[in-house]
């Protein structure tokens, strides 16, 4: 079996990667990524050197190396986290999102169609996508696969087109599709842009602690670990055209998140309780910033049997030691070293 991962050297995507290879040695597991800024070859050293494991560097918008690597390699299946995903630079740089998450879906897709035209039986096109697609909600109710689309921001609007686009080639072409919407993750290797590695590092830094607004936004947060296991149930016993939503059945405040990892901080580093939380800093509130997302998660529980394996404070606690015990990581990260280890492993620009 020949699983071609798209965006296999960010953050998900590696976790992805990393028990795919590890749990399925008959796997062939080929990671596809363009090495944007978020994409770090370095999360994947653990398996680098695994027979099962292959690395190409490519951009899904390029139709004609797309199609090259489906001649050449055979894909049985596709698990594609490729995208841009921030939506601060979604505000600044929309045409970027629309560019590699609308068409650069829509190129695999035809790939797929091309390449697994007179073979779909046994095959899958599996397309990871948001919650944000849903829009926001009050203090009441959950997204659940039912729940209209409703986006807020360019990136949520790329992605609630891609996810049309996957459903569209599936029931027009009949191409084997399953599309899963996540809640926030957290965990290990997280670029440094996103809420929980950001305070992690400004804390170890005693820089200040940017929080939108008054910190009341609400979000679900899923461990990073959970959500490459809820993949992998989806992957294997997932119905095709059907859509899976994934949450970790954590709610949290922004606002409570920084306080509650002020005090782990504190702890964990030796210094005086309350000392992190005086570097919390309210900034200007996030244009069309969503109030909540919550998931009901009931469906994966009901059909597959997925449900998260340890609580947010536990998840929390494991994602602060991995932060301070990687600090070479981290500096890797925010000093743009990471970005050579490319050439180092394969001797290429």
């Amino acid at each position: 079996m020949k699983i071609l991962v798209t965006g296999g050297a960010g953050f998900i995507g590696s976790h992805v990667v990393r028990l795919f290879v590890k749990k399925y040695p008959a796997y062939q597991v080929y990671n596809l990524d363009a090495l944007t800024y978020a994409g770090n070859l370095e999360n994947l050293r653990d398996v680098e050197s695994s027979p099962n494991y292959h690395f190409i560097k490519g951009d899904i918008t390029d139709e004609a190396f797309i199609n090259g690597i489906f001649a050449e390699h055979g894909f049985d299946h596709v698990i594609h986290l490729a995208a841009e995903s921030h939506v601060d630079r979604s505000i600044h740089s929309p045409m970027d999102f629309v560019r590699t998450n609308v068409l650069g879906t829509a190129v695999l897709l035809n790939a797929v169609r091309t390449h697994w035209k007179d073979q779909m039986e046994g095959k899958l096109f599996y397309h990871v996508s948001t919650d944000e697609v849903f829009g926001s909600l009050t203090d009441q109710g959950f997204f659940t696969e039912e729940t209209p689309y409703d986006p807020r921001s360019p990136y949520s609007a790329s992605k609630a087109s891609s996810d049309h686009l996957v459903r569209a080639y599936n029931h027009t072409f009949g191409i084997p599709a399953v599309v899963s919407n996540c809640s926030n993750n957290y965990g290990s290797h997280q670029f440094p842009e996103k809420l929980i590695p950001l305070m992690i590092n400004n804390i170890m830094q005693g820089k200040p602690l940017p929080v939108y607004g008054k910190g009341e936004n609400v979000r679900d947060w899923l461990w990073v670990d959970d959500h490459a296991r809820a993949i992998d149930v989806i992957f294997h016993q997932g119905k095709p055209g059907d859509t899976y939503n994934i949450g970790g059945h954590n709610e949290w405040k922004n606002i409570d998140i920084v306080h509650l990892l002020c005090r782990i901080m504190d702890r964990k580093l030796k210094r005086s309780e309350g000392t992190s939380a005086l570097l919390i800093t309210y900034v200007k509130d996030r244009a069309g910033h969503d109030f909540r997302y919550a998931i009901d998660a009931g469906k994966l529980k009901r059909e597959l049997g997925w449900v998260p394996s340890i609580t947010f404070e536990e998840g929390l606690e494991k994602t602060v030691d991995w932060y301070i015990a990687n600090e070479d990581w981290i500096e890797h990260v925010t000093s743009g070293a990471y970005q050579q280890y490319y050439t180092k492993q394969y001797g290429k620009h």
